[in-house]
């Protein structure tokens, strides 16, 4: 027989004598290994699907024409908006919808409508309850707030006037929806609209002649739309009228850029992305985050990944602890064995190669049990706690079994170094 034969022989043997030490050893790795996989699969799909659907709750990155610039007055146009999706589609997947906003009239009143297109605003916002539907050809999408300000339902009309006066004193400010100026953060991509609905109303208020209300602020003529459908957010855009960005070219009787990009973007640096948009001063755009729902999402993951830390200290310490403390009583029970051994003329380094063969073959039964363990138990938490189904990872199984049967040699270090410092002579004089 080999050598190679008499040592997995005689490994096999230490283990089948010693099988209740044997089981104890796999049993603390393989809880070890179950605790870390099941969390690190958690922590790793979970934060990617929420990163998603929280992507479906609109824009976390919006872009606006700087006020002081060219693109304040004429927006941005086409090709800055492809040159800035290439920017933020280099650092990771995208979605986008640009908008053009002007203030227009409806029965006198002063709202905002916004020019779009409509596959973009939809496949970027798939929380919007929409009533009816999207905005075509003659056909516009009013937000709940003005459906019921003017009794309007789906399959109705709207006359919708347009005054450039109106827009004269807020031209470029529109731009700035969505934004609170200070901090480089946006509460919302279409926030900032309603201001531009206060500004048209306190323009319109000055229209006055001799003290009284001109005819012009009172003139109801504009252009007649059909209500394709009527939009529920819960915010800002409910106060809003959508269209076509072609009708809305038509019914101003002029064409320009867009005043508000919106991005959710799956960059992992967001800030990374934002400053180096901003540095580019030649584009005259400024780049902000939408902290409301960069905010959560962060926080979430910050706290999934804080969790999955404190746990795999603890439960690393247990392990180490359990499979050293096996060990250590695997040694003492065949001290006498080891100083025969050595008295035959065995060597301390060849007892040392056993023992942590011995500890990694543990290792590797409790991370292979541990981490399939591991997996159920995931599988089970994500449907019961998140809601979310998970697919089995085998990079990381593979590294959870690994690192099981490392953790283990590392916990039979200190018991086989004393396994190796053993006197024959003592052992044998004691029998």
């Amino acid at each position: 027989m080999t050598n190679t034969g008499m040592f997995f022989r005689m490994l096999l043997s230490a283990v089948f004598r010693r099988r209740s030490r044997a089981v104890m050893a796999v049993v603390a790795s393989l809880v070890g290994a179950a605790t870390l996989s099941c969390l690190a699969m958690i922590c790793i799909a979970v934060p990617q699907q929420m990163n998603q659907e929280m992507r479906a709750y609109g824009a976390n990155l919006i872009v606006t024409p700087l006020a002081d610039s060219e693109n304040g007055k004429s927006g941005i146009d086409d090709a800055m908006v492809e040159h800035t999706t290439e920017m933020v589609s280099a650092k990771g997947s995208e979605k986008h919808a640009t908008y053009r906003y002007e203030n227009v009239r409806v029965n006198a009143a002063p709202y905002v409508m916004a020019g779009v297109n409509p596959a973009q605003v939809r496949n970027l916002n798939h929380h919007w309850v929409v009533d009816g539907s999207w905005p075509s050809a003659g056909k516009v999408l009013v937000g709940r707030d003005v459906a019921d300000a003017m009794g309007l339902k789906v399959g109705g009309s709207i006359t919708i006037g347009y005054r450039a006066s109106d827009n004269a004193a807020s031209s470029g400010q529109a731009s700035q929806s969505g934004t609170d100026g200070t901090d480089g953060t946006a509460q919302s991509g279409t926030d900032g609209t309603s201001d531009g609905q206060t500004s048209s109303g306190s323009t319109g208020a000055q229209q006055t002649q001799n003290g009284h209300v001109s005819s012009d602020i009172m003139d109801t003529s504009g252009t007649e739309f059909r209500v394709a459908g009527i939009v529920d957010t819960g915010g800002s855009e409910d106060s809003i009228i959508y269209a076509l960005a072609g009708d809305v070219d038509k019914l101003t009787g002029s064409t320009r850029g867009v005043d508000v990009i919106e991005y959710s973007s799956g960059a992992s640096d967001l800030t990374a992305l934002v400053n180096s948009i901003n540095d580019m001063t030649s584009m005259h755009v400024k780049a902000q985050q939408v902290t409301k729902i960069t905010a959560s999402d962060t926080r979430v993951i910050t706290m999934l990944q804080t969790l999955f830390w404190i746990v795999s200290l603890v439960v690393l310490v247990f392990t180490l602890v359990g499979v050293g403390t096996t060990i250590s009583s695997i040694v003492s029970q065949r001290r006498n064995e080891i100083g025969l051994r050595k008295a035959l003329g065995a060597s301390s380094h060849a007892i040392g190669v056993e023992f942590y063969v011995e500890s990694a073959v543990y290792g590797l039964l409790g991370g292979l049990l541990g981490t399939a363990t591991g997996y159920g138990m995931a599988r089970w938490l994500c449907a019961t706690v998140f809601e979310r189904s998970i697919g089995f990872n085998w990079w990381l199984a593979v590294v959870s079994v690994v690192f099981s049967a490392l953790v283990a040699v590392v916990a039979s270090i200190p018991p086989v170094h004393r396994a190796t410092r053993i006197d024959p002579a003592v052992v044998l004089r004691e029998e």
